[in-house]
């Protein structure tokens, strides 16, 4: 399995209608597509698919055709996704009607070749499952935490200050957090 961990774009033109598809993590996805609705006001459709795993390390996927007729924009996007084996990941295609109407056949191509165009100038990662956890440092090992964080590719999602130290909640590959854990030994007490 493959991810992205930023946004890719590319665009193609069929009779006049302009097809511009987005690659993106899938933690940006809502954000973006209130983005793209906002920068693309005279659009006519905004069709979506994703595929992520859940908790239980289940694949969940959708689709949305977003007005186009059914199953002719949301699938075969999705499809898309499904057949480049990415995970974690959604793509967004902005729509502007160029007047010829392509019929079902058409959109199915449309899309599905608007996804592959995305996924085509996409940097592919391996997927690396990503844990969370949250720790907790006094004040004077912070700059040591922050420090190891970023020599092993640790994100941090949030930190708290309190009356005795930081607490950071920090998301990471089950190895990267190992080393992390290793290298800051007893500086910091891991809550979960």
């Amino acid at each position: 399995m493959v991810t992205v961990n930023t946004i890719f774009s590319d665009s193609i033109e069929i009779k006049g209608s302009k097809f511009i598809a987005h690659l993106m993590p899938i933690s940006v996805y809502e954000e973006e597509m209130k983005r793209l609705r906002e920068e693309h006001p005279k659009a006519v459709h905004w069709v979506s698919a994703s595929r992520n795993l859940n908790e239980f390390d289940q694949i969940v996927e959708s689709a949305h055709d977003d007005g186009e007729p059914r199953g002719t924009s949301g699938k075969p996007t999705l499809s898309v996704v499904q057949g480049s084996d990415l995970i974690d990941a959604a793509i967004i295609t902005v729509r502007y009607f160029g007047g010829t109407k392509l019929g079902p056949g058409g959109l199915v191509r449309a899309y599905a070749d608007a996804a592959n165009a995305a996924v085509a100038v996409a940097e592919l990662l391996p997927y690396e499952k990503k844990f969370v956890h949250t720790i907790a440092s006094d004040y004077k090992n912070i700059s040591i935490v922050e420090y190891e964080m970023a020599q092993n590719a640790i994100r941090c999602l949030s930190k708290t200050f309190g009356e005795k130290g930081a607490e950071f909640t920090v998301e990471g590959s089950e190895e990267n957090l190992e080393k992390f854990f290793a290298a800051l030994g007893r500086s910091v007490e891991k809550k979960t």
